[in-house]
């Protein structure tokens, strides 16, 4: 089974974008940074913090989805706030996407917040609300089951070094995970976790199994 993982951040680089998971062949592939405005144009968008301005796709959800007719989207929001096409605002959810090829079934799945809740009013104060998901795929052409896990680890402005946010973070992300995973059988947790190679984030995955010092080995 092919598993990508990409934080597709908000379409910024959208051609490279959909061409590379048009032809990446994926069985799931797990993106973050993910908008969808339903109801908007397909196109181009400002979003706006604090004097920065960065380009984005309000409908990055529905082009992916129009890019792979093969698969079954899953789109899991943090929050609802504004992008703007000139001086119109447009109403944009952000958060994470997990696609799945429909040759494989879904058999159980889990979504839950691992720093903060749902903003429903604006994208949200720094560091600003994050989830994960968490899916039991079984391979029809063989019956064989595996459980993915991806997560958009939050953002703090003042580094990727650990904190009391992040550790609690990681024990949310091995809570989800559990309450999906049966064990015995292959587990896949991935992600843009914003985090150093020596976080305690890896430590805390090894209650699951994975090497607690090898990142590369875990994700």
């Amino acid at each position: 089974m092919r598993i990508i993982s990409l934080n597709a951040w908000g379409g910024r680089l959208h051609e490279a974008l959909i061409d590379y998971v048009r032809q990446a062949e994926a069985d799931v592939l797990c993106l973050q940074e993910v908008l969808r405005a339903p109801g908007a144009d397909w196109g181009w968008s400002i979003y706006r913090d604090a004097g920065l301005e960065l380009p984005q796709r309000a409908n990055l959800f529905a082009e992916i989805s129009a890019a792979l007719p093969g698969h079954d989207g899953f789109f899991c929001p943090t929050s609802r706030g504004e992008l703007f096409n000139g001086d119109s605002a447009i109403a944009a959810e952000f958060g994470l996407a997990t696609f799945v090829r429909k040759s494989h079934s879904v058999i159980a799945q889990g979504l839950d917040f691992v720093h903060g809740g749902f903003s429903a009013n604006g994208w949200g104060e720094h560091p600003r609300p994050r989830n994960a998901h968490c899916i039991r795929v079984v391979s029809r052409e063989n019956a064989s089951s595996l459980t993915i896990a991806h997560m958009h680890g939050l953002r703090d402005p003042a580094g990727k070094s650990d904190t009391a946010a992040r550790k609690k973070q990681a024990a949310a992300l091995v809570a989800l995970v559990e309450r999906v995973w049966p064990g015995g059988e292959g587990l896949v947790v991935c992600g843009d976790f914003n985090v150093l190679p020596d976080s305690e984030t890896f430590a805390i995955l090894a209650r699951l199994g994975f090497p607690s010092s090898s990142p590369e080995t875990a994700l």
